[in-house]
């Protein structure tokens, strides 16, 4: 597996008006789908491309495009959801899927509760988001389900990841073709699972459900 936190004050300067609670919704908001679409840039440097040809003003010339079958952004609802509009924005003819997943409060354990996906994934490329990377069982569970639906190579982008997390997402992955992207990777979890420093609740801050 291949794991990549980014390193760059652009990135880090945003990432520290995320955490600050103070922060507004709509601030939150904003800054989540610019990191996303700086995450991606290092997320899509292996995408599968072919070559093609053009015609410049100039001359004819080979260049390439992304190839088939094209590259499907799977967001985490709800958190994930936040991260789409900047992936989208890098790869708009990406196709989207959605897979819908919830972590009880008492066990930690994630549960699938719904999924907007193609029956078949074989031969794609998968980029799922998901903004915290905690204690990992979430986001092994969708790897899982991508693999098993035929994937053959899974890319998870996320704002903050832990080393509990991470290590959980290098065991689900095994021998197969999983990148990991991480914005920061913290200190570790609290007692109650929640990523610290962190940023809180990323589905609350983006949505508004809570006060901060």
């Amino acid at each position: 597996m291949r794991v990549f936190v980014a390193d760059h004050p652009l990135i880090t300067h945003k990432l520290t008006v995320l955490r600050d609670k103070n922060t507004p919704q709509p601030t939150f908001r904003l800054l989540i789908e610019e990191l996303m679409t700086l995450l991606a840039y290092e997320a899509t440097r292996e995408v599968r491309v072919e070559p093609c040809e053009i015609v410049t003003p100039v001359s004819p010339t080979t260049g390439v495009r992304l190839s088939e079958p094209l590259p499907l952004i799977v967001p985490i609802l709800r958190a994930g959801l936040g991260m789409l509009e900047g992936m989208v924005k890098l790869v708009p003819t990406a196709e989207v899927g959605f897979l819908g997943m919830v972590r009880d409060e008492e066990t930690l354990e994630p549960t699938t509760y719904a999924e907007r996906l193609p029956e078949s994934l074989a031969g794609r490329q998968c980029f799922v988001l998901d903004p915290m990377l905690a204690t990992g069982g979430s986001l092994a569970a969708a790897i899982e389900f991508l693999f098993a639906r035929g994937a053959d190579d899974v890319t998870a982008i996320c704002v903050l990841g832990t080393p509990e997390g991470v290590e959980a997402i290098r065991k689900a992955a095994g021998d197969r073709r999983v990148t990991l992207v991480l914005g920061a990777l913290d200190d570790g979890l609290t007692d109650q699972a929640f990523i610290t420093p962190g940023l809180g609740d990323a589905g609350d801050r983006l949505y508004g459900t809570v006060d901060h």
